[in-house]
């Protein structure tokens, strides 16, 4: 990496982790700066918009998502390891990930949902994917026999992410200790449902 590109990955660590504390519809370039102690012409010159700056955080949180829960998780044998490790990695990512507002998505997705723009787009498109991704794991669980054949996939998903979210809630806005032990409580039990 360049000077350049190094300053620039510090630069949306930073944002990425702001902006979960404080939303993207806050997160400016000027806030930025001065949190940075860089210039704001600076650190403008980088993403050129306020909106291009809100994607670019997006898209630097989904590729540190994407190492820290999808990959490991799918390096596991297909099947019900899998879904667990999906269910664990998210966990671990929320709950000791360096983001000082928890999961950066559970809160852009409520913030975006009514705001059109790129950064709505860029949050739709990823959470489709995430939902493939799950319903994807349920299907190669099906294919190995851990789950039954009649099984809704697509009903899987949106149950493993309400889980999340339900957890995300309990534990960051309730301050819930019980809530970990409800997520675990309700994937051990959409599971046992979802058996073949």
């Amino acid at each position: 990496m360049t000077k350049g590109e190094d300053t620039k990955q510090a630069i949306l660590e930073r944002a990425s982790q702001l902006a979960s504390r404080i939303g993207l519809e806050t997160l400016t370039i000027g806030r930025l700066a001065t949190e940075m102690g860089l210039s704001k012409s600076g650190l403008f010159s980088h993403f050129g918009s306020k909106e291009a700056l809100e994607v670019q955080v997006l898209e630097f949180t989904a590729q540190d998502y994407r190492a820290k829960v999808v990959v490991p998780a799918f390096q596991m044998k297909p099947g019900l390891p899998r879904i667990q490790a999906l269910f664990d990695n998210w966990l671990d990512w929320v709950t000791i990930n360096t983001q000082e507002g928890g999961c950066l998505f559970v809160q852009a997705a409520t913030e975006l949902d009514d705001r059109p723009g790129m950064p709505r787009d860029y949050m739709e498109k990823w959470q489709q994917l995430w939902f493939e991704t799950l319903a994807e794991a349920a299907r190669r669980a099906i294919n190995e026999g851990h789950l039954r054949a009649d099984l809704d996939c697509d009903q899987f998903a949106f149950q493993f992410n309400a889980i999340l979210f339900g957890y995300h809630n309990s534990q960051r806005m309730l301050k819930d200790p019980r809530a970990e032990g409800y997520a675990r409580a309700a994937i051990a039990g959409l599971l046992a449902h979802s058996r073949a």
